[in-house]
């Protein structure tokens, strides 16, 4: 399901994490779920995932991550603003110490001139840490593999955390 390189970055990332006993939570929304399910496809994956949230909807973010709803309006889905919150409200509602939130337009539609399609903001939050972001502005390159190059992006995010 996934290529070779993403699948050994996972392992990686799972490794030095579980090493370093980095328990992850992950809020997703342009790739609903994958990351999570990324991590799952290995053994030993429990000593590494503590939880994961698919917030595809706005209502979602703002239920389940506390996204506030004056920030998805002013900012929009997209935005750097909305996954810092995203990844601040996975932290606070579980039980990991290092977050990753992904929010995006993969395509074919739903972009605009300003935010168009392939353009992705992650952003990863550690206990104690700074937080980090990337805006990736990936273009119309298909929706696969938006949300593949999103999810490669991420993993080496969170390499960095750990």
């Amino acid at each position: 399901m996934f290529p070779d390189r993403i699948r050994n970055l996972a392992l990686l990332v799972m490794d030095e994490a579980i090493e370093r006993r980095v328990k992850i939570a992950t809020a997703e929304s342009c790739t609903g779920g994958l990351l999570a399910g990324l991590f799952t496809e290995f053994a030993g994956s429990s000593k590494l995932l503590e939880r994961g949230f698919v917030t595809y909807s706005n209502q979602a973010k703002a239920e389940m991550l506390g996204v506030a709803g004056d920030v998805l309006a002013d900012y929009g889905a997209v935005s750097e603003a909305v996954a810092r919150l995203m990844a601040e409200g996975a932290l606070e509602n579980s039980r990991a110490n290092l977050s990753i939130a992904v929010t995006g337009i993969a395509g074919p539609g739903g972009g605009t001139p300003m935010k168009p399609v392939g353009t992705v903001h992650i952003a990863c939050a550690r206990e104690n840490r700074a937080m980090l972001h990337e805006m990736l502005v990936l273009g119309d390159i298909g929706r696969s593999e938006i949300r593949l190059a999103t999810i490669e992006a991420a993993l080496n995010m969170i390499r960095v955390q750990i």
